[in-house]
């Protein structure tokens, strides 16, 4: 499915003097992102680390996206970043989990970290059915290939535990600045490239100078099969261990 390039800017309401996001998506004859992106944040409004939407519309040649406003990310919030972004309780694969897709909040939110950009966001459980979304091979790379998992790499259907691995590689890239495969300049590298470097890399590489927590995290969600359930407690415990040692 096509999705054409939306845009965000730093806005101000004139009304009220707030501070918000606005996403500009151009108008044209395939779907909208920003239109699905929409519905899938108001499925998850009021969750922690869900922006809040203000308003979706279109104005003259252009669907718009008004979002809460939130600030950059820091670094010395990884563990607890990692503790909260898992929204698979909402029955939703986000699908492109990178960096620029994690932002802090402002004010009284400066603790909490945000998820942003649902626009290729997929569920995994058909709720009127009971059942998992089926194993399919011969599906194209979503998401950013620097951060995507092998299997979607490998033309695999997404499910949560390529989440739980694209979340893991962000964390690591968090903590060393870098990764194996991007160690060169990784806006010149292919897809394929990419996924070459990933799959000779090594734990030991990938997780090379950090806690050995992390090392465990990545050995766990690669280990785990398309429709198994994670343990989402033992996850949160190995983070937690590393920031109490921390």
């Amino acid at each position: 499915m096509l999705y054409n390039l939306a845009v965000v800017y730093s806005a101000r309401n004139i009304i009220n003097d707030d501070h918000v996001a606005l996403k500009l998506e151009t108008v044209v004859n395939h779907s909208s992102s920003v239109e699905r992106e929409y519905y899938i944040l108001k499925q998850l409004e009021g969750g922690v680390g869900i922006p809040r939407t203000f308003w979706f519309g279109r104005e003259s040649m252009h669907h718009v996206l008004v979002l809460e406003l939130l600030g950059p990310f820091s670094l010395l919030n990884v563990v607890n970043l990692g503790v909260q972004l898992y929204v698979h309780s909402h029955n939703y694969v986000h699908g492109d989990i990178k960096p620029q897709n994690i932002l802090v909040g402002l004010g009284n939110s400066r603790h909490t970290a945000y998820i942003i950009d649902f626009g290729i966001t997929k569920t995994y459980w058909n709720t009127k059915t009971s059942d998992h979304v089926p194993f399919r091979h011969g599906r194209s790379l979503s998401g950013t290939p620097a951060f995507a998992s092998i299997n979607n790499h490998l033309g695999v259907e997404p499910g949560r535990h390529d989440n739980l691995e694209s979340l893991t590689y962000m964390l690591i890239y968090f903590l060393r600045g870098s990764l194996p495969w991007l160690a060169s300049d990784d806006e010149k590298l292919s897809s394929s490239t990419i996924l070459e470097h990933k799959a000779h890399a090594t734990i030991a590489e990938i997780c090379h100078d950090i806690p050995v927590e992390f090392a465990n995290i990545l050995i766990y969600t690669c280990s785990l099969a398309f429709t198994e359930d994670s343990d989402y407690d033992h996850l949160r415990s190995l983070l937690h261990s590393e920031g109490e040692e921390s």
